[in-house]
């Protein structure tokens, strides 16, 4: 009986290993194995690269294809770690590197049919552009080939075209907010306040979403399904153009200033390319893209902000008794319904997750215990914006440059524009539904008329835009249109449609550009870098409803609260590192700033203050330390690590927007001002630029001396200067060498 049980209790054990095992390496074999790019067995691609005194790659070839190939080659030299979580969500299989958080994202890519969309409009694509496409996929798996202790996932590589396609099919959507729409619709919690009065029948479950850790130490509610580090659109970016007659020397102007995060998927990485084919730009692009999305060519340049018009519609769909079928014009169709597996890293093991998404003929559709939601966004089921943006690169005239806009293709985004023959413009780029007018579109749609199912996007003339504005300078802040040249010039709200869904707030930022900009009758260079670094805030909105609202505590028998009371009154309301009470004022300011911009409940004043006070004086001992202590630029581990203190705040100009708090109570800036270029184009003379970013070329190199190298001049206000031109490349090279596909 012993002999039995013990080799029952081996058999046992050893089904379990042979479970555990199974469970450590069946993603990687049951993976649909990918494919290199088309062509690439037979096609030799060729490109130079030279770095410059910081680590710039500039990367030069005979064709734009041999160009797109060094641009894989050396962002991977950069940062393989990041591309490799951009590939795999393009693949569908990130949750086998990120666990619950990348599970998130693969249910989105099966949920918005990214593979889909790219599988059927990839092969319209033109030639040149499927060029660029594949080159870039042939550098990517070089490097994996060569590199092969660096790969995170097996069977991930090699890639095509088609991949690095989906890739934009799949995060382009969350540029304007679409996670705003899927996580509670997924959690089957209340919609954001814009899609008006609570659905009949909803009855959201009062449990909060589990919350989940992120990988760079931030906290997101587990039940939204993707999380890119955007911390949403609230971040937003700075941009100004301007003109000749306004800049004081006949200099045109144009300041690019995003907010993105520091690290990640949607961090910039800059360069400058140039072709034999005419190809020549200098800017910064995502990780996953064979070109950059802003800067500047020889002729003109431009930059983004981002955007929030009404771009997404939910419709409520009448289903059968059986849950498969939906009414629509008074008939019953099948709703599309397929069964995928999430791959989902615990630990050692990847756990397989089966999960059903569906689909009607309105788009994605989510179901929870309130009923079935069918999901429609702007720039649904195109993947042109993949053309658009490689056509913008070599546009020569503003004409030619708005003739791509006009195409509609790029999603979202407004864009700022300067060129050498003095022009500026302003566009609010995006690609916002046709809808007929007259039905509540902010509201939740009925689903079973197919009138309702707009198709395509409004015509480009009817998006609000400004040309040659007669103030001579046009900006943006991630507000409404109605602001963005002065009073003489600005857009009358009255010319457009309700139905564009166009948003009408405006950020601080915006509201102080404003009042900086009215006090200049020129706005020369050194006048337009003050106003880029300014670190003030307009007491208005939310600032003005928190300062009220802490002014209104009770402070009676609460010491330390009073003394946090009356310090934030004292607030300069600044950001400057020199007043006392900026390091209060700055863990202040982020909640309602939060709140406003996306829409949610405000904070408790009292609850907030107590707890701010509380954090300062367990780290630092002191309601007033200087707020460069609290606020910091950190980047590590390694010989190249800094930290270094820094200025600005949340919805400042000067942008420190989000951080991590760190174990020793400083906060470790993750999110603001990233990659910024001053670009000038002076009468008779050759474009030029300076640019900077927080860290360096190589942000996940620590043993690269160029993983660090900008920070000091980051933090000092200094920029450093783009080499455009190759002589001047050359020039200041650090190394250089040719690459060779195999």
């Amino acid at each position: 009986m012993k002999k039995w049980l013990a080799r029952s209790g081996w058999l046992l054990l050893t089904a379990v290993l042979v479970v555990l095992v199974g469970l450590m390496v069946w993603e990687p074999f049951l993976a649909q194995k990918g494919r290199a790019a088309e062509g690439s067995a037979s096609r030799t691609y060729e490109a130079e690269i030279i770095r410059s005194e910081y680590g710039v790659p500039h990367i030069y070839g005979k064709t734009d294809a041999d160009v797109a190939y060094g641009v894989a080659i050396a962002h991977a030299e950069d940062d393989f770690f990041t591309l490799q979580d951009v590939i795999a969500m393009a693949r569908g299989r990130y949750g086998a590197i990120a666990g619950e958080e990348g599970a998130q994202v693969d249910y989105v890519y099966h949920l918005l049919d990214a593979r889909g969309t790219a599988r059927r409009h990839y092969p319209g694509l033109p030639a040149d552009t499927r060029a660029l496409f594949e080159a870039y996929a042939t550098g990517l798996n070089q490097y994996a080939e060569e590199n092969a202790g660096e790969v995170k996932l097996g069977n991930l590589f090699p890639v095509n075209g088609e991949d690095v396609a989906t890739g934009f099919a799949l995060r382009q959507p969350f540029f304007f907010g679409l996670n705003n729409v899927i996580g509670p619709l997924v959690a089957g919690e209340p919609l954001p306040p814009e899609f008006g009065p609570a659905i009949p029948g909803y009855d959201p479950s009062e449990t909060a979403p589990p919350i989940m850790n992120n990988p760079d130490g931030s906290e997101t509610a587990a039940a939204l399904p993707i999380h890119m580090g955007e911390d949403g659109a609230m971040a937003g970016s700075n941009a100004w153009a301007i003109a000749p007659a306004k800049s004081g020397d006949g200099v045109t102007r144009l300041v690019s200033n995003s907010h993105q995060p520091w690290r990640g998927g949607v961090a910039w990485y800059e360069l400058v390319v140039e072709s034999e084919e005419g190809w020549h730009y200098a800017g910064a692009n995502f990780p996953g893209s064979p070109f950059p999305f802003l800067g500047h060519n020889e002729h003109l340049g431009w930059t983004n902000t981002v955007n929030r018009p009404d771009m997404t519609d939910i419709y409520r769909l009448e289903m059968d008794d059986s849950g498969t079928r939906y009414r629509l014009d008074g008939e019953w169709r099948d709703l599309e319904s397929t069964t995928v597996t999430l791959p989902v890293r615990m630990g050692p093991l990847v756990l397989p997750v089966r999960r059903t998404v569906h689909r009607s003929a309105h788009g994605p559709v989510i179901i929870n215990d309130n009923g079935a939601f069918a999901i429609r966004y702007g720039g649904i089921d195109n993947i042109g914006q993949l053309d658009a943006y490689y056509r913008l690169n070599k546009a020569e005239t503003l004409a030619e440059w708005e003739s791509v806009l006009a195409r509609m293709d790029i999603p979202s985004t407004n864009f700022i524009y300067g060129d050498k023959d003095g022009n500026i413009a302003y566009v609010y780029n995006a690609a916002i539904p046709n809808r007929q007018a007259g039905p509540n579109w902010r509201g939740i749609l009925p689903g079973n008329d197919s009138s309702l199912i707009w198709q395509g996007a409004v015509d480009y003339n009817r998006l609000p835009k400004i040309i040659n504005p007669g103030s001579g300078w046009l900006y943006n802040a991630n507000n409404q249109p109605y602001s963005a040249a002065g009073p003489a010039d600005d857009i009358d709200p009255g010319s457009i449609a309700p139905e564009l869904g166009v948003e009408l707030k405006m950020t601080n930022r915006a509201r102080r550009t404003e009042e900086l900009m009215a006090q200049f009758d020129i706005i020369d260079r050194p006048t337009l870098e003050r106003i880029k670094y300014d670190t003030g805030y307009v007491r208005a909105d939310y600032v003005s409803t928190m300062m009220d609202g802490v002014a209104a505590i009770d402070t009676t028998g609460k010491p330390q609260l009073a003394q946090a009371q009356t310090l934030l009154a004292s607030w300069d309301i600044t950001s400057d590192n020199i007043g006392d009470a900026d390091a209060l004022a700055l863990l202040m300011i982020r909640p309602w700033m939060g709140a406003e911009y996306q829409n949610q409940p405000l904070p408790d004043a009292e609850e907030e203050l107590q707890q701010a006070a509380d954090h300062l004086m367990k780290h630092f001992g002191t309601l007033t330390p200087p707020m460069s202590d609290l606020l910091r630029l950190r980047q590590g581990p390694g010989k190249y690590a800094v930290d270094l203190p820094l200025d600005g705040g949340s919805d400042t100009l000067r942008a420190s927007t989000l951080w991590n708090v760190d174990e020793d109570g400083r906060l470790s800036v993750r999110h603001g001002d990233s990659f910024l270029m001053f670009i000038e184009w002076e009468p008779g003379q050759p474009v030029r630029s300076q640019s900077i970013q927080p860290f360096g070329a190589a942000t996940t190199r620590p043993d690269s001396p160029h993983f660090t190298d900008q920070a000091a001049l980051f933090v000092r206000k200094e920029l450093k200067p783009v080499h455009f031109w190759r002589v001047d490349a050359l020039k200041n090279a650090r190394s250089r060498k040719t690459v060779r596909s195999n």
